[in-house]
């Protein structure tokens, strides 16, 4: 069976005449009528019927009209809807947020509240090597992929402690000091993160007690804020931490920073909705420190 076949058929179910079919389907009468006897020949059975000078439908006929009615209703919508598929794939950013993932989620509110007809799916997931923009972190002067674009900037990390007690008026704190304290730190999807935090206790020449662990950002704040560890807090991707029980210091030694990267995936940059969004969130991290190309 051919699909021309079964569109003839449908065609002349509807007006149960062959010759006004063929007219509207501009084409030869005797090709519309040989189409429907190989079609008949085919499936085995009387499909048409004649009826004084049209035609009537066997039952038979009525049963592959019902049957087909809907299939080819959506043989034709297929035409609209893969265009529609195609034209929302062109406008969607595919992000792998391994790092930052508060304040990329607080640029993308902010760039769809722009107007921008924008779609988003966000992935963390550290394996996923497709996406069209990738945000991860990575140790300061750590070699980085140049394949597909991109930029970096360094975040000061700070040592969260209670504003009280022992840690009372200071400025600044040597990490090797909070090396009795018990700690809260990131888990789970933040390795990477985490791994550089416990990279800096090592150079300090400690293990951290870590409490508590968890793979949410804001039960660690929470936890922090609340008095109920100390932990390691970003300059600025975490937002500001505004209790007045908790003290930011900043860590005199080590040098306790990351560097925050935005890869583009390759070709990526060349489709018009990943650049336009990769051109805004470099501005939107610009705000807060001085961002590099790769």
């Amino acid at each position: 069976m051919e699909l021309s076949q079964l569109r003839y058929f449908c065609a002349v179910a509807e007006t149960e005449h062959v010759t006004q079919t063929a007219e509207r389907l501009h084409i030869a009468q005797p090709a519309l009528t040989q189409s429907l006897h190989r079609l008949e020949k085919e499936l085995g059975v009387e499909l048409l019927a004649a009826r004084g000078r049209g035609i009537a439908l066997t039952e038979c006929g009525r049963f592959l009209y019902k049957r087909l009615t809907p299939v080819l209703e959506t043989l034709d919508r297929l035409p609209r809807e893969l265009s529609a598929m195609a034209e929302r794939e062109q406008n969607t950013v595919h992000l792998n947020v391994l790092a930052a993932s508060t304040m990329v989620t607080a640029a993308v509110i902010e760039y769809r509240r722009q107007q921008h007809p924008t779609h988003f799916q966000l992935f963390q997931n550290g394996e996923l090597d497709h996406c069209d923009l990738t945000i991860f972190t990575a140790m300061p002067g750590q070699p980085l992929r140049q394949d597909g674009g991109g930029f970096c900037c360094d975040e000061r990390i700070y040592l969260a402690v209670p504003r009280q007690g022992r840690y009372a008026g200071r400025s600044a704190i040597r990490l090797e000091e909070a090396a009795q304290e018990e700690f809260a730190a990131l888990g789970g999807g933040y390795r990477q993160f985490r791994a550089i935090c416990d990279r800096f206790c090592v150079q300090a020449g400690f293990t951290p007690q870590v409490i508590f662990e968890s793979d949410s950002p804001a039960t660690v704040r929470n936890l922090i804020a609340a008095g109920l560890g100390v932990g390691f807090w970003p300059e600025f991707t975490w937002g500001v931490l505004d209790t007045p029980e908790v003290l930011l210091l900043p860590i005199a030694s080590p040098d306790c920073r990351r560097q925050l990267v935005v890869r583009a995936g390759p070709g990526r940059l060349e489709r018009p909705a990943v650049r336009q969004f990769y051109e805004f969130l470099a501005a939107y991290f610009q705000r807060f420190a001085e961002i590099r190309p790769l």
